[in-house]
């Protein structure tokens, strides 16, 4: 885990004990309105109206498509400022700038300065963060801003901006609870991203939501693009796993839009950046191998298509047994995620320090359910080490399932 400094330790407490926290409580700590955002940065002086975006939303990808896009900027030459979330070891990996991420004693201090208006406010842990991004990255006099969508996009608190550009990179089944239990609901809530005049990107077309989006965008005037249907190859890319094929098709057709709108990019910062996302930003947690002998990968998707595409790659990449170590969201779908999982794996179930995380007696549960055979191990950690034990040089152990469960991984 991160070395922070006793006074950034305190001010995380601070934030984590007396803010609402959707990370660590779920639905309990969801505020899906902008008002409080908006009030926020308002006292601030409204450093958001200062700046430029590329707001990212949609249900896989963004983070990915988010940091792609800031490594091109960043080969470009502009100081681009990127806000994700969630984080994976340290909050600061949340908010940073060409690939550096916001300073510890920043964080202190800007807290500590806004304490009285935090405690009057009481804004969520989400809402201000996204305030202290947006003020960080004006005193930074950043050219550009890849501001990535925390949940939804009509009423998620990052859409308080007028983006150069919005980007929604796919949609499926995920936080059904909260933006809705069909595909139309939930396109609908990520096309509130989608500003007057201003130009959009989706990442893939599915036939059955294309026409809403493109009411939308005709509704608003917006210039509409599916980067399946203008990019034809793929871009090769750092970012390991088959679904990052989609998701520089993506990020091409984005940097396109973003030339044409004045933005100084040429073909060579493009392959470039993409080819150097996890150099330029410093990302984690994407098929990221962690072993060779045997091979272990782990990788933060997390919902029904994200874990589709996953089961997907190993099967082709697997060579010997699989092994799994995973825990789950208990707000997930698991029922219909389990049905995916190979039959003739060999899986570990753990839960974890997030109060989120599904038990692993009703994972073993699951499992039995749909013929798996399974065990539950004390932790993450516990469940490589034995995975390991069991596996021989040409096996393949994955590790994931949740966000949560991947940030626990020592040594990543």
């Amino acid at each position: 885990m991160p070395n922070n400094s006793p006074e950034f330790e305190e001010i995380l407490e601070y934030l984590y004990s007396r803010l609402p926290v959707f990370q660590l409580q779920g639905k309990a700590a969801f505020n899906y309105k902008l008002e409080k955002t908006y009030q926020f940065l308002d006292y601030l002086g409204n450093p958001h109206q200062k700046l430029k975006y590329v707001h990212v939303a949609g249900t896989n990808g963004k983070g990915s498509v988010s940091h792609m896009i800031s490594s091109v900027m960043q080969e470009a030459g502009y100081q681009v400022g990127l806000y994700t979330s969630p984080h994976l070891k340290s909050f600061t990996e949340r908010i940073k700038i060409n690939g550096k991420e916001i300073g510890e004693a920043f964080v202190v201090d800007w807290v500590n300065k806004h304490k009285s208006y935090i405690e009057e406010l009481k804004p969520s842990f989400f809402e201000a963060t996204v305030a202290m991004s947006l003020d960080y990255f004006h005193q930074s006099k950043v050219d550009l801003v890849v501001l990535e969508v925390g949940m939804g996009g009509r009423l998620d608190s990052t859409n308080v901006v007028s983006p150069e550009l919005s980007v929604i990179t796919n949609i499926s089944y995920d936080h059904a609870a909260y933006l809705g239990d069909t595909l139309e609901k939930i396109a609908f809530e990520k096309a509130g991203i989608i500003k007057q005049t201003t130009p959009v990107v989706i990442g893939e077309t599915q036939p059955e939501i294309e026409g809403l989006f493109r009411t939308i965008a005709k509704e608003k005037s917006s210039p509409i693009y599916f980067a399946d249907q203008i990019i034809g190859e793929s871009l090769t890319t750092d970012l390991k796993g088959s679904y990052q094929l989609k998701n520089t098709k993506t990020v091409h057709a984005a940097l396109k839009c973003m030339k044409e709108k004045g933005w100084e990019i040429s073909d060579e910062n493009i392959k470039h950046g993409i080819a150097h996302t996890v150099n330029n930003t410093g990302l984690k947690g994407r098929w990221q191998q962690l072993s060779e002998n045997p091979k272990i990968i782990c990788d933060t998707g997390h919902n029904e298509a994200g874990i589709a595409y996953l089961m997907d790659q190993i099967k082709k990449e697997a060579e010997g047994n699989m092994y799994f170590v995973m825990g789950f969201v208990q707000e997930k779908a698991l029922e219909n995620i389990f049905k995916l999982f190979p039959k003739d794996g060999f899986y570990y179930f753990c839960g974890g320090q997030n109060s989120r995380l599904a038990s692993p007696s009703s994972l073993i549960a699951l499992a039995e359910t749909n013929g798996l055979k399974a065990t539950t191990v004390e932790d993450v950690n516990k469940g490589i080490v034995v995975a390991k034990s069991k596996a021989k040089g040409n096996d393949f152990i994955f590790v994931g399932g949740s966000t949560f469960v991947v940030a626990e991984i020592e040594g990543i």
